[in-house]
């Protein structure tokens, strides 16, 4: 069995198809090789770093990818969490590839205080992970 391939897409590569994934890495070790990019870059939210780290998971060294980085990688999955990066993504040649799609709520558009953005934060992330953790079980198991 080959390592699968998974591309996580997202808007700018900042937060939600960074926790992304953190977890998957996490769930699929061995067993797929994962990558998120954007397409556009906004670097790394300090919000999603943190989120994580509560968790137990460092993605702290991720970089902000844009998806044309990656234009030589033969995907097995591609995942789309949010509506504006499925809607506006460039074409990617992946005839062989499994297109899913969630869009997630994205916490890093929440404004207030410390505690209501750590709060938007833990939603994502929560949602986030159970989205992982029943995409591992129903593809990999």
């Amino acid at each position: 069995m080959h390592t699968k391939n998974i591309l996580v897409l997202c808007t700018g590569n900042s937060c939600r198809s960074q926790m992304a994934h953190g977890y998957l890495n996490k769930l699929l070790t061995n067993k797929a090789k994962v990558f998120s990019a954007g397409i556009e870059t906004h670097g790394l939210n300090p919000g999603a770093v943190g989120i994580m780290k509560e968790d137990g998971i460092d993605i702290s060294s991720h970089t902000s990818n844009h998806v044309d980085e990656y234009g030589d990688i033969q995907w097995d999955y591609i995942i789309t969490v949010c509506d504006h990066a499925k809607e506006n993504c460039p074409f990617i040649a992946a005839p062989k590839a499994k297109r899913i799609h969630y869009n997630f709520f994205d916490p890093s558009k929440v404004e207030g205080t410390k505690e209501e953005k750590h709060v938007a934060f833990l939603k994502a992330r929560n949602e986030i992970r159970s989205f992982c953790k029943d995409f591992a079980n129903s593809e990999f198991s």
